[in-house]
């Protein structure tokens, strides 16, 4: 992953216990990509060597206002000033008190006050100091400032043995923030994005369930992805061991039921819902209240349809709403996809083609092919689940973009008519770079599958779904 490719961040350290995790934060942060220039007040070196930072970020770290510079060598004035964006981890309550009262007696405040930057603090102190009333009416006044954007501390055993609210908070969260910092694209700002990720367990009994190998992966880099473009996000999410993306609404469900609850929920107010979550297509006809003994013979199990969350949305969806769906197939890919679309009302689906390597389920890549309505197809080589995220939001605003057009042509053409004259439609997107365009092949009806079971069965049944109706494969996280 590279979500910060050519991004440049300050990274501002100061004086707390906290600031040996400062360094695993650096880490992943040129891990995304950025490059990364560290500024540590004098008290936070007394907790890490500059050495550990300079050793992390390859580049020189800054601690004394009045150093001088070599000739060609950035300083921290122009550090600050070119910063995409600039973070505090851990900010203790000094330097937030500095920050909020314009002092700058050290090299690390001197730079805050000379950006124009968003800057992301993330606190960290002991729970008193944090719950005093100066440090939350400091808080508080931050929280105010338009470029600044606060990550409140966690619960839990702080460094003098007691526990309470002052942990720094998770780093993932404070990378997340950054990240949302350094974007420039704010394309989804003032919008509501519903994403939905991951598996669904149907229960069979206390120990048992019907369930897939979906990790929830490409679900969450996409409300990571919505989340960074300026949207309010809403992830609706089955069974995962994921960080959840920081700032993202997330609804924990476990069932078709309940998803498809959560989902309709919400539905009506988005503007973008993007059903990614692989949702069994079958549950158990019967759930026992008591774990089922493991007999001498073959044992069978009866299953019954589970609610076709998708077929309700494309039935439910207003003309203000774009609905993308995801499919994952083994055969026929495109043929099933682009049924898949019509048949559910879809603007977009993304379907990936298990049987390749480095695509599918609990795979950190995928490999996508993205499907409009009209049949035009965007083939994606491998690529990493977020990079794919990004690629699909590039997509889906392009064929907004493209429907408000051929919707003011449509208007314009009718208004010309009425008054004698006649106009052109609008024309077919143009190509979207080095992404390479196939046609897509015919259609053809889909058949539903039942998802795999982890749990012996129990009674005997056929199961014959009408074709074209399931859920089946509808992503590939």
């Amino acid at each position: 992953m590279n979500l910060l490719k050519g991004k440049k961040i300050l990274f501002g350290v100061t004086g707390g216990i906290a600031a040996y995790k400062s360094c695993e934060l650096v880490r992943m942060l040129v891990k995304q990509g950025a490059e990364v220039n560290v500024i540590m007040t004098e008290n936070a070196t007394k907790f890490v060597q500059p050495l550990t930072f300079e050793t992390l970020s390859k580049h020189r770290v800054w601690t004394d206002t009045f150093k001088r510079y070599e000739e060609g060598e950035i300083n921290h004035i122009q550090a600050g000033r070119e910063a995409d964006a600039v973070v505090i981890a851990p900010a203790t309550a000094n330097v937030i008190a500095k920050i909020v009262h314009g002092i700058a007696d050290d090299l690390l405040t001197s730079t805050l006050l000379s950006t124009r930057k968003h800057v992301v603090v993330a606190p960290a102190m002991d729970w008193a100091m944090f719950k005093n009333e100066v440090t939350q009416e400091n808080l508080a006044k931050l929280e105010k400032m338009e470029r600044y954007t606060i990550i409140p501390p966690e619960e839990g055993e702080l460094a003098s043995g007691e526990s309470g609210r002052g942990r720094l908070a998770t780093l993932e969260h404070i990378l997340d923030e950054v990240i949302y910092a350094a974007s420039t694209s704010n394309d989804l700002e003032g919008e509501n994005v519903l994403i939905t990720a991951g598996p669904t367990f149907e229960d069979l009994d206390p120990v048992r369930y019907i369930g897939n190998r979906s990790s929830g992966k490409m679900g969450f880099a996409l409300a990571r992805e919505a989340r960074a473009r300026g949207a309010r996000v809403v992830l609706v999410a089955g069974p995962n061991r994921l960080v959840a993306p920081h700032g993202v609404e997330v609804v924990d469900v476990r069932s078709n039921a309940e998803m498809l609850d959560a989902v309709m929920k919400y539905a009506p107010d988005m503007h973008i819902i993007i059903k990614a979550a692989a949702v069994a297509d079958y549950r158990p006809a019967r759930y026992y209240m008591q774990k089922i003994e493991k007999g001498p013979g073959p044992l069978a199990l009866n299953l019954e349809r589970t609610a076709d969350i998708l077929f309700e949305l494309g039935r439910k969806k207003t003309a203000s709403q774009f609905l993308v769906g995801f499919a994952a197939e083994t055969q026929q890919v495109l043929q099933k996809a682009t049924n898949k679309l019509k048949q559910k009302n879809l603007d977009l689906i993304v379907v990936n083609d298990l049987s390749q390597d480095g695509a599918g389920f609990d795979e950190d890549t995928n490999i996508v092919h993205i499907i409009d309505r009209k049949g035009h197809t965007d083939s994606l080589p491998i690529m990493d689940k977020a990079d794919v995220a990004h690629e699909i939001f590039c997509v889906i605003q392009k064929e907004r973009a493209n429907g408000k057009k051929r919707s003011g042509s449509r208007s314009a053409s009718s208004a010309a008519s009425a008054s004698g004259n006649s106009r052109s439609g609008s024309k077919r997107r143009g190509s979207r770079g080095s992404r390479k365009k196939t046609p897509t092949a015919a259609a053809a009806p889909q058949t539903a599958a039942v998802a795999p079971s982890a749990a012996p069965a129990v009674t005997p049944a056929a199961v014959n779904p009408p074709s074209g109706e399931g859920n089946s494969g509808e992503q590939q996280n």
